[in-house]
Protein backbone atom coordinates (compact mmCIF):
# COMPACT_ATOMS: atom_id res chain seq x y z
CA UNK A 1 0.00 0.00 0.00
CA UNK A 2 2.79 2.44 0.94
CA UNK A 3 4.50 1.82 -2.40
CA UNK A 4 1.26 2.44 -4.30
CA UNK A 5 0.67 5.68 -2.40
CA UNK A 6 4.22 6.80 -3.18
CA UNK A 7 3.72 6.05 -6.88
CA UNK A 8 0.42 7.92 -6.84
CA UNK A 9 1.95 10.93 -5.11
CA UNK A 10 4.80 11.10 -7.63
CA UNK A 11 2.36 10.91 -10.55
CA UNK A 12 0.23 13.71 -9.11
CA UNK A 13 3.26 15.96 -8.56
CA UNK A 14 4.31 15.42 -12.16
CA UNK A 15 0.76 16.19 -13.29
CA UNK A 16 0.90 19.41 -11.28
CA UNK A 17 3.92 20.57 -13.29
CA UNK A 18 2.58 19.45 -16.68
CA UNK A 19 1.62 22.67 -18.46
CA UNK A 20 -0.14 20.81 -21.29
CA UNK A 21 -2.34 18.90 -18.84
CA UNK A 22 -3.11 22.11 -16.96
CA UNK A 23 -4.07 23.95 -20.15
CA UNK A 24 -6.25 21.04 -21.26
CA UNK A 25 -8.19 21.04 -17.99
CA UNK A 26 -8.61 24.81 -17.77
CA UNK A 27 -9.68 25.17 -21.42
CA UNK A 28 -12.11 22.25 -21.49
CA UNK A 29 -15.40 23.54 -20.06
CA UNK A 30 -16.81 20.16 -19.04
CA UNK A 31 -13.58 18.91 -17.50
CA UNK A 32 -13.00 22.27 -15.82
CA UNK A 33 -16.36 22.06 -14.05
CA UNK A 34 -15.72 18.51 -12.85
CA UNK A 35 -12.23 19.25 -11.54
CA UNK A 36 -13.42 22.50 -9.96
CA UNK A 37 -15.84 20.49 -7.82
CA UNK A 38 -12.88 18.60 -6.37
CA UNK A 39 -10.90 21.83 -5.91
CA UNK A 40 -13.72 23.55 -4.01
CA UNK A 41 -12.88 21.49 -0.92
CA UNK A 42 -9.46 23.13 -0.73
CA UNK A 43 -9.87 26.71 -2.02
CA UNK A 44 -11.55 29.80 -0.66
CA UNK A 45 -13.13 30.54 -4.03
CA UNK A 46 -12.27 31.85 -7.46
CA UNK A 47 -12.33 35.47 -6.30
CA UNK A 48 -11.51 37.51 -3.22
CA UNK A 49 -15.14 38.23 -2.31
CA UNK A 50 -15.96 34.53 -1.95
CA UNK A 51 -12.86 33.98 0.14
CA UNK A 52 -13.49 36.89 2.49
CA UNK A 53 -16.82 35.33 3.49
CA UNK A 54 -15.08 32.09 4.49
CA UNK A 55 -12.34 33.99 6.30
CA UNK A 56 -14.90 35.99 8.28
CA UNK A 57 -16.75 32.79 9.19
CA UNK A 58 -13.47 31.22 10.32
CA UNK A 59 -12.59 34.29 12.40
CA UNK A 60 -16.02 34.08 14.02
CA UNK A 61 -15.27 30.53 15.15
CA UNK A 62 -11.88 31.49 16.60
CA UNK A 63 -9.42 30.83 13.79
CA UNK A 64 -6.82 33.31 12.62
CA UNK A 65 -6.43 33.09 8.83
CA UNK A 66 -4.05 33.77 5.97
CA UNK A 67 -5.07 34.64 2.41
CA UNK A 68 -3.12 33.92 -0.77
CA UNK A 69 -4.03 34.73 -4.36
CA UNK A 70 -3.01 31.63 -6.30
CA UNK A 71 -0.47 31.81 -9.07
CA UNK A 72 3.25 31.80 -9.71
CA UNK A 73 5.90 32.39 -12.34
CA UNK A 74 4.62 35.58 -13.94
CA UNK A 75 6.88 36.29 -16.91
CA UNK A 76 6.11 39.91 -17.74
CA UNK A 77 6.05 43.26 -15.96
CA UNK A 78 2.34 43.57 -16.72
CA UNK A 79 1.45 40.15 -15.27
CA UNK A 80 3.51 40.78 -12.15
CA UNK A 81 1.93 44.21 -11.65
CA UNK A 82 -1.56 42.76 -12.05
CA UNK A 83 -0.86 40.08 -9.44
CA UNK A 84 0.59 42.70 -7.10
CA UNK A 85 -2.57 44.79 -7.43
CA UNK A 86 -4.60 41.77 -6.32
CA UNK A 87 -2.44 41.37 -3.23
CA UNK A 88 -2.88 45.07 -2.47
CA UNK A 89 -6.64 44.51 -2.68
CA UNK A 90 -6.29 41.68 -0.15
CA UNK A 91 -4.42 44.00 2.23
CA UNK A 92 -7.07 46.70 1.91
CA UNK A 93 -9.97 44.27 2.34
CA UNK A 94 -8.45 42.77 5.48
CA UNK A 95 -8.10 46.24 6.99
CA UNK A 96 -11.54 47.45 5.90
CA UNK A 97 -13.28 44.38 7.30
CA UNK A 98 -10.96 44.21 10.33
CA UNK A 99 -10.24 40.55 9.69
CA UNK A 100 -7.79 38.54 11.76
CA UNK A 101 -5.73 37.51 8.76
CA UNK A 102 -2.26 37.64 7.29
CA UNK A 103 -1.22 37.74 3.62
CA UNK A 104 0.76 34.95 1.94
CA UNK A 105 2.43 35.01 -1.46
CA UNK A 106 4.91 33.43 -3.86
CA UNK A 107 7.63 35.87 -4.92
CA UNK A 108 7.51 34.39 -8.42
CA UNK A 109 3.90 35.57 -8.60
CA UNK A 110 4.93 39.21 -8.17
CA UNK A 111 7.90 39.30 -10.52
CA UNK A 112 10.81 37.20 -9.26
CA UNK A 113 11.33 35.66 -12.70
CA UNK A 114 11.16 39.09 -14.36
CA UNK A 115 13.76 40.74 -12.12
CA UNK A 116 14.70 40.78 -8.46
CA UNK A 117 14.44 44.56 -8.33
CA UNK A 118 10.89 44.52 -9.71
CA UNK A 119 9.92 41.79 -7.27
CA UNK A 120 11.34 43.72 -4.32
CA UNK A 121 9.50 46.86 -5.44
CA UNK A 122 6.22 44.94 -5.50
CA UNK A 123 6.94 43.23 -2.19
CA UNK A 124 7.64 46.61 -0.60
CA UNK A 125 4.29 47.97 -1.78
CA UNK A 126 2.50 44.99 -0.30
CA UNK A 127 4.31 45.23 3.05
CA UNK A 128 3.57 48.95 3.28
CA UNK A 129 -0.10 48.51 2.39
CA UNK A 130 -0.46 45.61 4.84
CA UNK A 131 0.78 47.91 7.62
CA UNK A 132 0.83 45.82 10.81
CA UNK A 133 -0.60 42.74 9.08
CA UNK A 134 1.93 39.98 8.50
CA UNK A 135 3.13 39.25 4.94
CA UNK A 136 4.45 35.70 4.60
CA UNK A 137 6.73 34.65 1.75
CA UNK A 138 5.90 31.08 0.69
CA UNK A 139 8.38 28.38 -0.28
CA UNK A 140 8.99 27.49 -3.94
CA UNK A 141 11.25 25.18 -5.94
CA UNK A 142 14.93 24.84 -5.05
CA UNK A 143 16.04 26.80 -8.12
CA UNK A 144 14.52 29.90 -6.48
CA UNK A 145 15.53 29.38 -2.86
CA UNK A 146 18.67 31.56 -2.89
CA UNK A 147 16.85 34.50 -4.47
CA UNK A 148 13.86 34.14 -2.15
CA UNK A 149 15.98 34.15 0.99
CA UNK A 150 18.06 37.07 -0.28
CA UNK A 151 14.97 39.20 -0.93
CA UNK A 152 13.54 38.24 2.45
CA UNK A 153 16.72 39.27 4.25
CA UNK A 154 16.75 42.59 2.43
CA UNK A 155 13.07 43.19 3.14
CA UNK A 156 13.23 42.09 6.76
CA UNK A 157 15.64 44.90 7.57
CA UNK A 158 12.99 47.42 6.55
CA UNK A 159 9.66 45.70 7.19
CA UNK A 160 8.89 44.22 10.60
CA UNK A 161 5.77 42.53 9.21
CA UNK A 162 7.65 40.32 6.72
CA UNK A 163 7.99 36.57 7.38
CA UNK A 164 9.57 33.60 5.60
CA UNK A 165 8.84 29.91 4.95
CA UNK A 166 11.51 27.22 5.29
CA UNK A 167 11.19 23.66 4.00
CA UNK A 168 12.37 21.07 6.52
CA UNK A 169 13.03 18.37 3.93
CA UNK A 170 15.81 20.32 2.17
CA UNK A 171 19.29 19.49 3.46
CA UNK A 172 20.35 23.11 2.94
CA UNK A 173 17.72 24.31 5.41
CA UNK A 174 19.97 23.39 8.33
CA UNK A 175 22.28 26.24 7.30
CA UNK A 176 19.52 28.53 6.05
CA UNK A 177 17.74 28.15 9.37
CA UNK A 178 20.59 29.69 11.35
CA UNK A 179 20.77 32.64 8.97
CA UNK A 180 17.01 33.23 9.06
CA UNK A 181 16.99 33.16 12.86
CA UNK A 182 19.12 36.31 12.70
CA UNK A 183 16.21 38.12 11.04
CA UNK A 184 13.26 39.37 13.05
CA UNK A 185 10.40 37.91 11.01
CA UNK A 186 8.35 34.84 11.82
CA UNK A 187 9.72 31.58 10.43
CA UNK A 188 7.07 29.29 9.02
CA UNK A 189 8.18 25.65 8.97
CA UNK A 190 6.72 23.28 6.36
CA UNK A 191 7.84 19.78 5.46
CA UNK A 192 8.21 20.64 1.75
CA UNK A 193 6.29 19.23 -1.19
CA UNK A 194 8.22 20.18 -4.34
CA UNK A 195 10.01 17.57 -6.40
CA UNK A 196 13.80 17.94 -6.03
CA UNK A 197 16.91 16.56 -7.67
CA UNK A 198 18.35 13.47 -6.01
CA UNK A 199 20.34 14.21 -2.87
CA UNK A 200 18.79 17.59 -2.10
CA UNK A 201 16.06 16.50 0.27
CA UNK A 202 14.83 13.92 2.73
CA UNK A 203 11.94 11.61 1.82
CA UNK A 204 8.83 11.53 3.98
CA UNK A 205 9.50 9.51 7.12
CA UNK A 206 10.70 9.64 10.70
CA UNK A 207 14.00 11.36 9.89
CA UNK A 208 12.11 14.25 8.32
CA UNK A 209 9.65 14.34 11.22
CA UNK A 210 12.55 14.55 13.69
CA UNK A 211 14.18 17.35 11.72
CA UNK A 212 10.91 19.27 11.60
CA UNK A 213 10.47 18.98 15.37
CA UNK A 214 14.10 20.04 15.89
CA UNK A 215 13.55 23.29 13.97
CA UNK A 216 10.40 24.06 15.94
CA UNK A 217 12.11 23.29 19.24
CA UNK A 218 14.97 25.64 18.35
CA UNK A 219 12.55 28.44 17.48
CA UNK A 220 10.51 28.00 20.65
CA UNK A 221 13.68 27.85 22.76
CA UNK A 222 15.06 31.01 21.15
CA UNK A 223 11.75 32.83 21.55
CA UNK A 224 11.67 33.39 17.79
CA UNK A 225 8.20 33.78 16.21
CA UNK A 226 7.22 30.64 14.34
CA UNK A 227 4.39 28.95 12.50
CA UNK A 228 3.99 25.17 12.77
CA UNK A 229 2.52 24.51 9.34
CA UNK A 230 1.81 20.79 9.21
CA UNK A 231 -1.18 18.45 9.26
CA UNK A 232 0.90 15.63 10.73
CA UNK A 233 -0.89 14.65 13.93
CA UNK A 234 2.15 13.08 15.62
CA UNK A 235 4.25 16.19 15.00
CA UNK A 236 1.48 18.39 16.38
CA UNK A 237 1.38 16.26 19.53
CA UNK A 238 5.16 16.43 19.98
CA UNK A 239 5.12 20.20 19.55
CA UNK A 240 2.37 20.44 22.16
CA UNK A 241 4.72 18.70 24.60
CA UNK A 242 7.46 21.22 23.77
CA UNK A 243 5.06 24.10 24.31
CA UNK A 244 3.86 22.71 27.62
CA UNK A 245 7.50 22.40 28.74
CA UNK A 246 8.92 25.67 27.39
CA UNK A 247 5.74 27.72 27.96
CA UNK A 248 6.43 30.32 25.24
CA UNK A 249 4.27 33.41 24.88
CA UNK A 250 1.26 32.60 22.68
CA UNK A 251 2.17 35.52 20.42
CA UNK A 252 5.30 33.62 19.37
CA UNK A 253 3.74 30.53 17.79
CA UNK A 254 0.74 29.20 15.90
CA UNK A 255 -0.43 25.89 14.47
CA UNK A 256 -1.39 26.26 10.82
CA UNK A 257 -3.40 24.05 8.46
CA UNK A 258 -4.53 24.48 4.88
CA UNK A 259 -8.26 25.02 4.47
CA UNK A 260 -10.00 21.73 3.72
CA UNK A 261 -7.28 19.42 5.03
CA UNK A 262 -7.75 17.78 8.42
CA UNK A 263 -9.38 20.90 9.79
CA UNK A 264 -10.81 18.84 12.63
CA UNK A 265 -7.30 18.45 14.07
CA UNK A 266 -6.77 22.21 13.97
CA UNK A 267 -10.16 22.76 15.60
CA UNK A 268 -9.14 20.43 18.42
CA UNK A 269 -5.95 22.42 18.96
CA UNK A 270 -7.99 25.63 19.00
CA UNK A 271 -10.40 24.20 21.55
CA UNK A 272 -7.41 23.23 23.71
CA UNK A 273 -6.31 26.87 23.75
CA UNK A 274 -3.47 26.83 21.22
CA UNK A 275 -3.19 29.66 18.63
CA UNK A 276 -4.39 28.37 15.25
CA UNK A 277 -4.49 29.60 11.67
CA UNK A 278 -6.40 28.47 8.57
CA UNK A 279 -4.64 29.08 5.26
CA UNK A 280 -6.95 30.08 2.39
CA UNK A 281 -6.01 30.29 -1.27
CA UNK A 282 -8.23 31.60 -4.05
CA UNK A 283 -8.19 32.29 -7.76
CA UNK A 284 -8.70 30.48 -11.04
CA UNK A 285 -5.21 28.95 -11.10
CA UNK A 286 -6.26 26.11 -8.83
CA UNK A 287 -5.04 23.16 -10.97
CA UNK A 288 -1.51 23.07 -9.52
CA UNK A 289 -2.83 23.55 -6.01
CA UNK A 290 -5.34 20.70 -6.34
CA UNK A 291 -2.72 18.28 -7.68
CA UNK A 292 -0.33 19.11 -4.85
CA UNK A 293 -3.02 18.64 -2.21
CA UNK A 294 -3.96 15.25 -3.62
CA UNK A 295 -0.28 14.28 -3.88
CA UNK A 296 0.20 14.86 -0.16
CA UNK A 297 -2.24 12.03 0.52
CA UNK A 298 -3.23 10.19 -2.68
CA UNK A 299 -6.18 8.47 -1.00
CA UNK A 300 -7.81 11.91 -1.17
CA UNK A 301 -8.43 11.01 -4.81
CA UNK A 302 -11.40 8.98 -3.61
CA UNK A 303 -12.73 12.01 -1.76
CA UNK A 304 -12.22 14.08 -4.91
CA UNK A 305 -14.29 11.56 -6.87
CA UNK A 306 -16.99 11.80 -4.22
CA UNK A 307 -16.97 15.60 -4.49
CA UNK A 308 -17.30 15.36 -8.27
CA UNK A 309 -20.20 12.90 -8.13
CA UNK A 310 -22.15 14.46 -5.26
CA UNK A 311 -21.71 18.20 -5.90
CA UNK A 312 -24.45 19.97 -7.78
Amino acid sequence: MEQLLSIGAEALRKAALNEDAKAYVLNNEALYKLMKKAADRYIGGENLSETLIKVQDSNDTGFKCSIEYMGESTRSIMQAAKATDEFLDICKAIEQKNLNSTISLDLSHIGLEVSESLCYEHLSKICETAKDREVIISAEGTERTDRILKLYQNGSKKYANLSITLQAYLHRTTDDFEAMCNERGRIRIVKGAFETAKGLSLPRGQELNNRYIYFVEQLLSKGHPCSIATHHHEIQQEVKKLIDTLKPNKELYEFESLFGIQTDQLAQLKDEGYPTKLYFVYGQEWYLYLCNRLAEYPLNLFRALQDIVESK
